[in-house]
């Protein structure tokens, strides 16, 4: 069997992971692993990732150390030619053309989404894995990449508390996640922030001034607030709403944006990588198609792709209300 592997949308820390995983299993059960550069365009373009044999196919010795890596040797992209059905029908006609009886897109909704329409044109296995660090997709309880965005967001939030502290003067820090505020409400758990904005629980300029001043008059002397990107039309903006409401504390506006893709991945997004890209060619071979691997509760499963983007994942109420709490 000929299996075609590609990392569409944005990057995640743990891609790399998977794409080890998916071509370690693959080859050790006797199949062949075609990479495609550059996402869905990699396919339209023909474009392949050449091993080191000087092939258009992976070896084993391929992947060796990509794990710690972060971003993705495969390269990634967002291909509007490919959401189009003239787009996906070349796709599958070069699909065909190469042989390819399965599909492994590793990428966040809009991968997956594309994914799902496609079986409409080609009818191989298709089979997605979950690298997103939005945290953003149904069927598994984390996506590959969210623990390590978590971890440098809250790395950069306690160098600012060092200057917030010595400066008695207020961060709002913007972080990713548009729609989805898993990354924002887990800094600011993990480390310590006075308030979060996410878009699951919206709160007003006014609510969140008046939070300020009564911190204020309880004698706390710097704050850090983390908030969703595009929230209040974005941080400096927002910046400038507080201090017109009454804001105490002199602020300051910090996006960390792109920051929160790289570096190299965590050891639970390496496993959760692992473990997907694994499910995902045990799922192929087993005749499986249109699913997504994921890890629900320490179990792998795979989950049809029309339940894992529909919508998106909602925060517990629970985790809001345990930082309302252990936040005041």
């Amino acid at each position: 069997m000929k299996i075609g592997v590609l990392c569409s949308g944005g990057d995640s820390p743990g891609m790399n992971a998977c794409l080890r995983a998916i071509v370690r299993t693959a080859v050790r059960h006797g199949h062949e692993v075609v990479g495609f550069m550059d996402g869905y365009e990699g396919i339209l373009r023909e474009n392949f990732y050449i091993a080191s044999m000087g092939t258009p196919r992976f070896v084993m010795r391929s992947v060796s150390g990509i794990s710690k890596r972060g971003g993705t040797i495969l390269h990634s992209s967002r291909c509007p030619e490919f959401a189009t059905p003239q787009g996906m029908e070349k796709a599958a006609n070069i699909l065909r053309k190469l042989g390819i009886d399965g599909l492994i897109p590793i990428g966040g909704n809009g991968t997956l989404t594309g994914a799902h329409a496609f079986r409409e044109f080609w009818k191989g296995k298709i089979i997605g894995c979950p690298g997103t660090i939005d945290n953003d997709l149904c069927g598994t309880d984390f996506t590959i990449g969210f623990k390590t965005s978590v971890q440098t967001a809250v790395d950069a939030v306690d160098k600012l508390r060092d200057t917030a502290s010595s400066h008695h003067r207020m961060f709002i820090v913007e972080l990713m996640g548009r729609h989805c505020g898993y990354i924002t409400l887990y800094t600011a758990l993990a480390a310590g922030c006075e308030i979060a904005c996410v878009p699951e629980y919206p709160l007003e300029i006014p609510v969140i001034a008046e939070r300020l001043r009564e911190l204020h008059e309880i004698g706390k002397a710097s704050i850090i607030m983390v908030v969703a990107e595009g929230y209040h039309d974005g941080v400096v903006v927002m910046q400038e709403k507080l201090k017109n409401a009454g804001c105490p504390y002199p602020i300051r506006a910090v996006v960390l944006g792109h920051l929160l893709r790289g570096g190299d991945p965590c050891p639970e997004d390496r496993i959760l990588a692992t473990q997907t890209g694994h499910l995902a060619v045990c799922g192929i071979e087993a005749g499986e198609t249109d699913k997504m691997a994921g890890v629900i509760h320490n179990m792998a499963v795979l989950t049809p792709l029309e339940e894992a983007i529909a919508g998106h994942r909602v925060i517990p109420d629970e985790l809001r209300q345990l930082l309302d709490c252990v936040s005041k």
